[in-house]
């Protein structure tokens, strides 16, 4: 898998194409429609994650402090269906919070996860914080990680 980090303005047209497409795929096909350009792209870094072919099968964006919440925001955390169940989702996740770490040292990662996702981030180092809510429909609970 080849890692590469970006601010929105340095995605060129080709990267942020392929972002948006799987980011459609997943988020709009398969979870139901709702706005996936929010605004908060432009004041992200995105990880794109390619594999063979140089085929986009990773994404995440995390979002300034300051922007959604007060604390970096990691988000819109996708696979491609064809990698689900391989490890790729942690291993993007930890380069994410790697990031955090490298861009904004000391401080916590707030994350807007679906519930149903709460033991895989809990795995992860993240806890819930504050009570269930709803999200474009889907039941979501914000959760923190704070480095070691």
């Amino acid at each position: 898998m080849q890692w590469d980090w970006r601010r929105f303005e340095d995605l060129g047209v080709d990267n942020l194409h392929d972002a948006l497409q799987l980011r459609a795929r997943v988020f709009i096909l398969e979870q139901g429609p709702y706005l996936d350009v929010d605004g908060h792209d432009r004041r992200s870094w995105h990880l794109l994650g390619r594999g063979g072919a140089n085929e986009l099968q990773a994404y995440l964006r995390i979002v300034d402090p300051g922007v959604k919440f007060d604390e970096p925001s990691i988000g819109r955390v996708v696979t491609a269906p064809s990698v689900r169940g391989t490890g790729l989702g942690r291993e993007l996740m930890r380069q994410g919070m790697a990031g955090c770490v490298r861009h904004w040292p000391g401080r916590a990662v707030r994350i807007s996860a679906q519930s149903r996702l709460q033991r895989f981030y809990t795995a992860l180092g993240f806890a819930a914080v504050g009570d269930e809510y709803l999200e474009d429909e889907i039941p979501h609970i914000q959760m923190l990680w704070r480095p070691a």
